[in-house]
């Protein structure tokens, strides 16, 4: 093995025993009898974000309405709140962050502030690997405004299959180029692209751009004011552990807000002294708080409140640092246990440990079935078309061995070709 790592069980409880976050994993509820590497698709419940739901609950019942204002914390500003509390994972200035909506909602309310068609500046740049949801959103919003989706919705292809070139993005950033809206990490390669240097990319040639962060908020720190992005949108139930569907977030420069209006404007953007003034004017907030659409959903923002007083505590560096170390430990097990033998497996994650978020992509030809078996052995991963098994190791509440265990699972079901008595259709919810 590479870098000193060692494939012994022991040597893994060892890297346990020194970890500085080893205290935070009796805060989660991990599900008896499994190894659970599917953070990256939803975050596990912590004491935290329970007992903060409990407390929601507890002030609803007890205040009734008068826990809009007298609620702790208060429910009528809780989305500007998180969003101070949330800038500093994503490294922006007071008042760039707001705790609202859905991630795919924000992303068209964004789209309605920041795509604006002008001339032959009229198209909108992507990467052929985005999430599909994504895509779903920009054809949307292409058509809207009169476009044609076909032709002015820019796909940036991939050389390998898996990575997008941070070059050939650059490059395709045409005069015609209106926006450029990519994600932070690549959802099934788990590719972590280079941020700073694609948005001074967009800014120098005239367009506008936007990150969806949802694969790496909570898991990898940010510079997004520093770096110069114009929005970013993001979900709060992955690495951010605030449970399924919760309410998501969102970022506008602090350059946007007075002059860029929301394009889904609602009453919870208004002006907080003046909203109940009921005037039928539009007022915003003076920051990103204009970009709320409706009543902040407060018990589905509660657990958002909870959990992400761990991670605020853990710090994003001291998470990203064992991320990484997590991440390089199981590639060096899979080249050690896996990849020795005519065992057909690969990574399809870059292995430089700055160019990737917190999950790992294994290749198998037989990912479907192989991840069937690894559920019937307890170890939770999941799928992703048409031969990924994801794996992410998250550094709040997954050990070293936890890793060790999932590498021995994987080995043990393909050398004993367990995997061939299951099925190779995808579940519904794979």
């Amino acid at each position: 093995m590479d870098s000193g790592w060692q494939a012994t069980q022991e040597y893994a409880r060892r890297l346990d025993h020194d970890d500085p976050l080893a205290r935070f994993r009796e805060d989660f509820y991990r599900p008896a009898g499994t190894v659970y590497m599917d953070g990256n698709s939803l975050g596990l419940l912590s004491r935290s974000a329970e007992k903060a739901v409990l407390a929601a609950l507890a002030a609803w019942r007890e205040q009734a309405i008068g826990g809009w204002l007298d609620a702790d914390p208060p429910w009528f500003t809780l989305g500007e709140e998180l969003g101070r509390l949330q800038a500093a994972l994503v490294g922006a200035r007071p008042g760039e962050v707001v705790v609202t909506g859905s991630t795919t909602v924000n992303l068209h309310n964004l789209l309605g502030s920041f795509y604006r068609p002008k001339g032959k500046r009229r198209r909108i740049l992507a990467d052929e690997l985005n999430f599909p949801s994504v895509i779903y959103a920009l054809r949307g919003h292409l058509t809207l405004r009169g476009t044609d989706p076909q032709a002015d919705l820019i796909l940036v292809p991939s050389r390998d299959g898996r990575t997008i070139a941070e070059e050939d993005i650059a490059a395709a950033i045409t005069e015609e180029v209106a926006l450029v809206v990519l994600p932070s990490v690549l959802y099934r390669s788990g590719q972590l692209l280079d941020l700073p240097t694609l948005a001074r990319a967009a800014h120098e040639r005239g367009a506008l751009i936007g990150f969806d962060l949802s694969h790496s908020a909570g898991v990898v720190p940010h510079r997004l004011s520093s770096w110069d992005v114009d929005f970013a949108f993001w979900c709060n139930y992955k690495y951010l552990n605030g449970g399924p569907g919760c309410t998501a977030s969102l970022y506008v420069n602090k350059r946007h807000h007075g002059t860029t209006s929301p394009g889904l404007a609602g009453w919870w953007g208004y002006r907080k002294d003046k909203q109940f003034d009921m005037r039928l004017d539009w007022e915003g907030a003076g920051d990103a708080g204009a970009w709320q659409v409706g009543t902040i959903p407060v018990l589905a923002t509660a657990a958002v409140a909870g959990a992400l007083r761990v991670t605020l505590e853990a710090g994003v560096d001291a998470i990203r640092e064992k991320s990484m170390r997590l991440t390089e430990y199981l590639i060096s097990l899979v080249d050690c246990k896996l990849t020795g033998r005519d065992l057909g497996f690969s990574v399809g994650t870059p292995r430089d440990p700055v160019r990737r978020g917190g999950h790992i992509a294994l290749e198998h030809p037989e990912a479907v079935r192989i991840v069937k078996a690894l559920r019937a052995r307890g170890v939770i991963p999941d799928f992703r078309p048409p031969d990924v098994i994801r794996l992410a190791p998250v550094p709040l509440y997954c050990t070293f061995e936890d890793v060790w265990q999932t590498i021995r699972h994987l080995h043990d079901i393909v050398d004993r070709r367990e995997h061939l008595s299951y099925t190779p259709e995808r579940g519904t919810v794979a």
